[in-house]
């Protein structure tokens, strides 16, 4: 009666199969054989190895293809900051301009009827 039953197969843990959680594992292993603490390191090596994981990150965040999604926000992002630089450029001309010819451009010109 008992061979009958399906036996449930056992979940694997999603936290004991993460790459991240055996590199930490593997090296403290590794830093416990040595007879090193983890947190002894001095704070030299400790910015060293997170500018080096930064940079990996970056190197494989910039191996990766960009989505049509990112695209799209680049280019827009892009023609957003162009639009803000040549209003900018635009308001520091006006600012050259003395007041009463940015005045005179202002006024509208009415045609005189004789």
């Amino acid at each position: 009666m008992e061979d009958d039953l399906i036996k449930p197969q056992k979940l694997i843990n999603p936290i004991l199969a993460s790459v991240q959680r055996r590199a930490l594992h593997q090296e403290l292993l590794f830093c416990h054989r040595r007879g090193m603490l983890p947190r002894k390191k001095s704070e030299l090596q400790r910015v060293l190895e997170s500018k080096n994981r930064e940079q990996l990150k970056k190197t494989e965040l910039s191996l990766q293809p960009r989505s049509d999604l990112e695209v799209k926000l680049r280019r827009r992002q892009q023609r957003i900051q162009h639009s803000e630089l040549e209003e900018k450029k635009w308001r520091e001309s006006l600012k050259n301009v003395p007041e009463f010819v940015r005045v005179r451009q202002s006024l509208k010109h009415v045609p005189h009827s004789s």
